[in-house]
């Protein structure tokens, strides 16, 4: 079908070269610093008042500052500019920091869980007072870092990880606030592990669905919010374009999609509007309906199939209009 074939590569401005979660540097900072002071806190109050739940808060604070530091590490990597040999950069890096956190997260729930078996296989004595003040001190702060990476957590796959670490955190203080007031209350010594038990098992759904979108990406499979089957209906439907194949749409890291395609036009429409203009109507095309703006495009030339429409002329709208047919 094409009669010859070139290159092209558009965008809506220069290559890029910061990430979504770059913008955030500043606040994970900050929850970073909130984090290792809370974790300090929770440390001495649950050994002052022997409380499995504040020690385990705290020792979950810690794979925080843990993840914290690796979402800013991961940053500043992805940050640098590319090289000959690294195309992208390290703008992958964030994804990698995403999946560490994953698995720390992962890990500190399994690790919760059994801590809590094991405490009701031996008992001890929770002092209730001691813990309710230092876990409420540490919800406080846990709260005040959710609100800093609320936004973020929205755009960027790696700050996500972040918050989910931070929000593990606040019901892991909010679960002590509970079970030290139950057994303050009660007495019933029970009420800490099962506080732990909780804490484990709610880390889990939502590290599994950060998880699940992390692989995605490192699985190259198309951006989930970019439906493949309506992208190719687009670039079909500007005018002189024949067919496309070789279709690809990946995310290199979080607000960076990325496009590759083979189109095949027609000889006269490149006599008439040029090169240039056809790859400015294609990025046109998935820029303003896709939010893609990264794509490289492989010309082909091609003639219309012979069928029953011959003697007709093919009228094209814009993109992301239907065709339509004039005698």
């Amino acid at each position: 079908m094409g009669a010859g074939h070139d290159h092209g590569h558009a965008h809506g401005g220069p290559p890029p070269t910061g990430t979504a979660a770059a913008a955030y540097r500043g606040r994970l900072r900050v929850a970073l610093a909130i984090t290792l002071s809370v974790m300090v806190m929770e440390i001495v109050g649950g050994v002052l008042s022997d409380s499995l739940a504040l020690i385990a808060d705290a020792a979950h604070m810690a794979t925080d500052a843990l993840g914290l530091g690796m979402a800013l590490l991961a940053i500043h990597f992805a940050n640098r500019p590319a090289a000959p040999n690294r195309t992208f950069g390290f703008a992958r890096a964030e994804i990698l920091a995403a999946l560490a956190n994953c698995l720390l997260l992962l890990g500190v729930g399994a690790y919760l869980v059994y801590e809590a078996v094991e405490r009701f296989i031996t008992p001890a004595e929770t002092k209730g007072g001691l813990a309710i003040a230092f876990a409420a001190v540490g919800l406080v702060a846990n709260v005040v870092s959710l609100s800093l990476l609320m936004r973020g957590q929205k755009e960027s796959l790696n700050v996500r990880g972040a918050y989910l670490e931070v929000m593990a955190d606040t019901l892991g203080s909010l679960a002590v606030i509970v079970s030290a007031g139950i057994i303050m209350a009660t007495g019933w010594q029970a009420a800490d592990p099962i506080a732990s038990l909780v804490i484990g098992l709610m880390i889990v759904p939502r590290t599994v669905k950060l998880l699940r979108e992390t692989l995605n990406v490192l699985l190259e499979a198309a951006p989930k919010d970019v439906d493949m089957a309506e992208v190719r209906e687009h670039i079909t439907a500007l005018p002189g374009v024949l067919d496309v194949h070789d279709l690809h749409a990946w995310t290199i890291t979080s607000g960076m999609p990325v496009l590759s395609a083979h189109v095949v036009v027609r000889q006269e429409l490149l006599d008439s509007i040029g090169h240039e203009k056809v790859l400015h109507e294609l990025q046109g095309c998935l820029g303003d309906h896709f939010d893609v703006e990264h794509c490289t495009f492989q010309r082909a030339l091609g003639v219309p199939a012979p069928g029953p429409r011959t003697g007709r002329t093919r009228v094209w709208g814009r993109c992301g209009e239907s065709a339509r047919m004039a005698s």
